[in-house]
């Protein structure tokens, strides 16, 4: 075991419990940038003992993370665990929640190669099983599809330029986190971890696509992105995903939309307030009715998500389907174009995603990835 005198501060995880996070959801304060960096040190380092990291994960739960802590966490992590692979185009970065989905149909791969294919390169990347719902993720469905994921960061990178879809490997690109996955799946409960392991950014993206189920949500993922001395996005769109996930939910989905620049020019016009992302965040809704899409949630469950979300995609991508969930996968790609402003309005993403479709060059990118 480490010692902390000699490779850390002053914090050892039993101190921050006894002394700031551990007093309860109503008492506890929040830890200094500082005393989060620490505390991530030695979780990586495996220094604390098994029953006092639980307590940890479960005080910070109780408390709710700042963004400055979850910033310092993820700061660590870009540090210490995240190896970056940057494709030589600059695509945009899907972080869905690792943990996956277990009722509706996974869209983002069809998506994915959707908007690769008229011209918008995406990056996925997930974990296999990630606690606490070890659900269908990005890799299931993508191994069901016959497309290689056991990949160093490496050939994801190049996976993207080749074809302008990549995967990246949570073992390959993010071994520490991944190392915690004993632990994290004897507590039964998510953590924040699952939290920064969405924005691990593993291609250096400048462009973030993620979910939230609450708007206040999103407000302090963009606040992490400014407060952040790693990640380098400069914009950033979250919305309420079906299951948490980056897919649209049919009905209605509010969308919170973030610019850097735009984000940093308001906050020093203010009284001299240090930038702060989640001031000028933008909220706004989607409703499918509008895109002559009339469905429902549960119109996208499926019985068996990783073989029936496989099967649907690549029925859609043949042109083979013309039915919701082809209205959901090009809808979904058109918004991953409109993330990376690729183009000006979801109306001409749609039409940008069809004809992907129709023309067989989204079939096209499938097979290249195959064969890569």
């Amino acid at each position: 075991m480490a010692q902390a005198s000699q490779e850390f501060g002053e914090w050892p995880l039993k101190r921050l419990m006894t002394a700031v996070v551990g007093s309860g959801p109503k008492s506890a304060d929040d830890m200094t940038r500082e005393q989060a960096r620490e505390a991530m040190q030695r979780i990586f380092a495996g220094e604390p003992d098994e029953t006092t990291l639980g307590a940890f994960w479960l005080a910070n739960r109780w408390k709710r993370n700042t963004p400055e802590e979850l910033a310092a966490y993820t700061d660590v992590m870009r540090e210490e665990s995240v190896v970056t692979a940057e494709p030589d185009c600059d695509p945009i970065d899907c972080g869905a929640n690792y943990d996956g989905k277990h009722t509706s149909a996974l869209l983002g791969v069809g998506a994915g190669l959707v908007a690769a294919a008229a011209g918008t390169p995406v990056v996925v990347h997930s974990g296999d099983r990630v606690p606490t719902q070890k659900a269908t993720a990005y890799k299931h469905v993508l191994d069901e599809l016959g497309v290689r994921t056991d990949l160093t960061p490496a050939e994801s990178a190049d996976m993207v330029d080749e074809t302008g879809f990549g995967f990246y490997y949570q073992p390959a690109f993010n071994p520490g986190i991944h190392d915690l996955y004993d632990r994290r799946d004897q507590m039964g409960v998510r953590t924040f971890v699952n939290t920064i392991e969405t924005v691990a950014n593993p291609a250096n993206a400048d462009v973030h696509l993620g979910s939230f189920y609450h708007l206040a949500f999103a407000k302090k993922m963009t606040d992490l992105m400014v407060e952040s001395a790693e990640l380098g996005y400069s914009r950033a769109i979250f919305f309420q995903g079906m299951e948490g996930y980056d897919d649209v939910r049919p009905g209605y989905t509010k969308v919170a939309e973030w610019n850097e620049s735009e984000a940093r020019s308001a906050s020093d016009d203010a009284s001299g307030d240090e930038p702060r992302a989640g001031d000028e965040l933008e909220d706004y809704e989607i409703e499918t009715a509008t895109y002559g899409m009339e469905m429902e949630s549960e119109d996208l469950a499926v019985d068996d998500v990783t073989a029936d979300s496989a099967s649907i995609t690549e029925e859609v991508l043949a042109g083979e389907r013309d039915d919701r969930f082809a209205d959901a996968i090009a809808l979904n790609g058109a918004f991953r174009m409109y993330a990376r402003q690729d183009v000006d309005s979801l109306e001409n993403g749609l039409e940008q995603a069809r004809d992907a479709i129709a023309d067989g060059s989204a079939q096209a990118v499938l097979k290249d990835l195959r064969e890569y």
